[in-house]
This record gives structure tokens, sequence and C-alpha cells, in this order.
């Protein structure tokens, strides 16, 4: 049976009020950060970015936006897409991209599948997806934003021979994932040995989420698939 699931992948969007000073902060800046998607779809992505930039990257629910942020500081020549809907978070982000001149960020604040349906085929040198809200109830798992329909979209805009990269502490999560990527005819699972899998990528940040999941004695896992 293939999955399709075209409703909202994610749950709440706000949480604590934001003052009206960072309101009108993110809403000044989001016309320049943020991706317009009711224009034309760009010949190529790196037209995104004001400053030059060599290659392309995705991640998709950022979250706090460590990770984001950390990639993007240590490689000003790559351009990095942040999709998050959650509204705090963006506010963190869109403060800390203003604050530090960072050039080679823009942002999305909506379903990321409407990301991956712009973006122009074959235009993304990697992809993370760290962990994604599990929906850990059996009958939400359908709200899972790894399924067959949203992989053929990573697939469409992953360049052949590029990496999708996934992390979660949820073991169902992790098992939903491989299963799913393995089975998928573009994407190929690099994994050798157990430390591929149980050791994160290099100059990994950590995320907030993750160091929550140690203290709560959750193991991470972090998956790598080659777009074949």
């Amino acid at each position: 049976m293939t999955e399709r699931y075209e409703g909202s992948f994610f749950g709440r969007r706000k949480g604590k009020a934001l003052s009206p000073t960072r309101i009108q902060r993110v809403e000044n800046a989001m016309p320049e950060l943020g991706l317009d998607l009711s224009v034309s779809t760009p010949e190529s992505a790196l037209n995104l970015f004001d400053a030059p930039v060599s290659s392309v990257c995705l991640e998709v629910g950022f979250g706090a936006g460590g990770h984001l942020l950390h990639r993007a500081r240590e490689n000003p020549d790559i351009g990095y897409i942040g999709v998050e809907p959650f509204v705090g978070s963006m506010a963190k982000v869109v403060t800390t991209v203003l604050a530090e001149g960072l050039t080679n960020i823009r942002l999305y604040d909506d379903d990321a599948i409407k990301v991956l349906d712009w973006l122009p085929e074959g235009s993304i040198d990697l992809a993370y997806q760290l962990y994604p809200d599990p929906w850990p109830k059996k009958r939400h798992w359908k709200r899972r934003f790894i399924n067959e329909k949203n992989l053929d979209r990573y697939a469409r805009v992953l360049k052949s021979g590029c990496e999708f990269r996934f992390a979660s502490d949820i073991d169902t999560y992790v098992d939903w994932t491989l299963k799913r990527c393995r089975k998928h005819e573009n994407f190929e699972w690099t994994a050798e040995t157990a430390s591929d899998w149980t050791q994160p990528w290099k100059n990994w940040p950590g995320t907030r989420y993750e160091a929550k999941a140690v203290r709560e004695n959750r193991v991470p896992r972090y998956l790598t698939f080659l777009r074949v």
C-alpha cells in the first residue's frame, strides 16, 4: 500500500507569546530572509542567497536552530535553507541571523512539503531531518514526515550521490525510517559498522532536544542515506 498523507506533519505552531518587539522583528525580516514560494521556481537554488554560495543544504524542522546556525557559521560558502513552523523557534533564529549578519541562510515557516515541491530538481547537496516529531501514538503514525511520498520529494531535490541525514532517539521512528528508506529505490543506507549510526556526523554541535534525550536515557541514532 502506498503511503499518502498530505495533511500537516507538525503539531502546534505557537507556545509562549512573543513580545511585540520580536514579532515586529520577524515580520520585518522575513521578506528578505524568507523563501517566497509564490514566485516561480528558481533556475538554481544557489540564486536564493545574497552571498555567493557553492552548494545548498536543507534542514527540515530546525527546532531551536542550534544545528542550522552552527553549520551556517562554519561554512559561509554554503547556503542553508531552514524550515520550521514553530513561531518561537523561527523568531529565535531570525534574531540570531540579524545579530550576526549571516547571509547564507534562508528560512520558511510553514510545511516543508511546500518547499520540497517548489525547489528545483537536483538542487540540494545535503538534507537534514533531525529529531522530528515522532508522533508516538500508533493512530498518529501517518503524520510522521518520513513516508514514501515525502521520500520521493527528497529524492527529487537531492543531487545524485548526495546524502539525506536523519537523527532520532525514538527506536520506533528509527526503525520506521530505516524500513522506508531501504525500501525506496532512490536511497541506500551507507552504514557498514555500528559506529556509522551510533556516532554523530563530523563537527556535530548537538541539539537541545538531543541533550534532553540523553538525560532521559534515550539513545540517539544517526542514519545516513545516499541518493542513488
